[in-house]
């Protein structure tokens, strides 16, 4: 949803009237990218379905209440990570876990580079192969592609929803594309390696 006019209009009618109908177009809107974003950092699909549709609620609740709203789009993607750290928490709590959730800063760098490495992964390797990769990311690596590249969200949009500035995204977003690129890489290599020189072996 880019009109920035229709996102203030539905949310006036949301405030004003607590209406389900403006609400329903925001989720029509938005449902596909949240869910993909989530599904990215969640084990199945049921999961993601199911922190999607609480991540919604959520918004619900909170458009509700007349708060300051900037963006619906920053304010769904921080609910649904949000709604990610809880979900973990709550599972290492039940398992006695104390694991860190999230980690890693970038100094200053350029992304110069970041569409060539995704034009030669898009070429060279299948979209199964990528998926699975990019499941084995740590979670700032994936968040930023999955935004940049799948729901395709600038660098200004990714810093609002991630709470960074644009330059530290854009350094992100190249560390990301350059381990994502080094994991497939390194999986090719290695099945390479095991390809039988002799067809009667």
């Amino acid at each position: 949803m880019r009109s920035r006019l229709k996102e203030k209009f539905l949310l006036f009618r949301i405030r004003a009237k607590k209406d389900p109908e403006a609400f329903g177009q925001i989720y029509d809107a938005y449902v596909r990218p949240i869910h993909r974003f989530i599904y990215f950092k969640v084990p199945s699909v049921e999961q993601a379905e199911d922190l999607t549709s609480e991540t919604f609620l959520k918004a619900w609740q909170y458009l509700k209440e007349n708060r300051q709203v900037q963006s619906i789009q920053a304010l769904l993607y921080s609910i649904a990570r949000t709604t990610v750290i809880d979900h973990y928490r709550k599972v290492q709590a039940e398992q006695g876990g104390d694991q860190p959730l999230e980690d890693g800063r970038g100094n200053i760098m350029t992304d110069i580079g970041s569409d060539k490495l995704l034009h030669d992964i898009e070429t060279v390797h299948d979209a199964d192969q990528v998926i699975a990769k990019l499941k084995g990311l740590k979670d700032e690596y994936r968040e930023v592609i999955v935004l940049k590249y799948l729901d395709e969200l600038s660098s200004n949009e990714i810093a609002g929803v991630l709470g960074k500035s644009a330059t530290n995204v854009r350094v992100l977003l190249h560390r990301a594309m350059r381990a994502l690129t080094e994991a497939i890489n390194h999986e090719f290599q290695n099945a390479q390696e095991n390809i039988p020189t002799d067809p009667k072996q």
